[in-house]
């Protein structure tokens, strides 16, 4: 989900055969999508949706999401999307005057209502599929997420106070924001910027806190949520590994063993 401003692509399709998690789960950028063939599953870690063909979504910025896209039995998963950075809503806010009226604490994802406008231009943007990787179009991409972002507002004009709202995350309970996130799979200097703190001041802030760095606190606090999930839950390994935040199977198989000294189905088993 993060790719610098300076070669994100304004529009991009999304394509895939087999069942497909994303990698870092921080939001960059805002983004609108529609859904052109299998499901995708948003998750924020309280709210869950699952879209399907010709759902519409918008994922907010600045915000920690589970994404797991689906294809259907016989064919592909298949989206296209538009993201916002911050260099082109700032031109855009100037040239048309819009301002935040007050700031907005919204969700981490909405699922759009039915709406023909929007569905159509997003619809239509089907049409430019082939151009999606081309460099040498470019400027038109930019000119229909232009045109997208003035289709949205006119879905919504109370979307500016969250497009147009430029203040970086302020300093928050870090402890609190640890507990409930910690399942997430971000590099530390995620969880430092959405708890408003530089990555040294989140370090010394979170030695004082836990007694312990961030790194050795969140594989133990996940290895913990593991234990629970298998012999509580009766979840396997390879259920669970991915939802807390473990790159690859192996890695978690050998950290929880090292931790509990038997292999996840072991400790299921014995349990049983």
């Amino acid at each position: 989900m993060d790719t610098t401003e300076n070669n994100r692509r304004p529009i991009t399709s999304s394509c895939h055969f087999t069942t497909f998690r994303e990698g870092e789960q921080f939001v960059s950028y805002h983004t609108i999508g529609m859904i052109i063939s299998g499901e995708m599953e948003l998750n924020d870690g309280v709210n869950k949706v699952v879209l399907k063909k010709g759902d519409l979504y918008s994922a907010r910025k600045n915000r920690l999401i589970k994404f797991i896209k689906y294809p259907t039995e016989t064919g592909k998963f298949k989206s296209i999307s538009i993201v916002f950075d911050n260099e082109m809503l700032q031109k855009f806010s100037s040239e048309y005057s819009y301002t935040v009226e007050k700031k907005v604490d919204d969700a981490a994802f909405i699922k759009f209502t039915k709406n023909e406008l929007l569905h159509n231009f997003m619809q239509s943007l089907l049409h430019y599929e082939d151009l999606l990787n081309r460099d040498t179009a470019t400027e038109l991409l930019l000119l229909k997420q232009k045109e997208a972002l003035m289709v949205l507002l006119k879905y919504d004009e109370s979307l500016k106070n969250v497009l147009f709202n430029f203040a970086e995350p302020q300093k928050i309970d870090l402890e609190k924001f640890m507990n409930k996130n910690f399942h997430f799979n971000v590099h530390l200097k995620r969880f430092a910027f959405l708890t408003g703190r530089s990555l040294a001041t989140f370090k010394r802030d979170f030695k004082s806190i836990f007694n312990t760095t961030p790194g050795r606190w969140l594989q133990q606090k996940r290895l913990q949520e593991a234990y629970y999930q298998i012999t509580e839950k009766g979840k396997t390994a390879s259920e669970i590994y991915l939802n807390l935040g473990f790159e690859d199977l192996s890695h978690f198989s050998f950290a929880f063993k090292k931790l509990y000294g038997e292999a996840p189905s072991k400790i299921k088993h014995s349990q049983s």
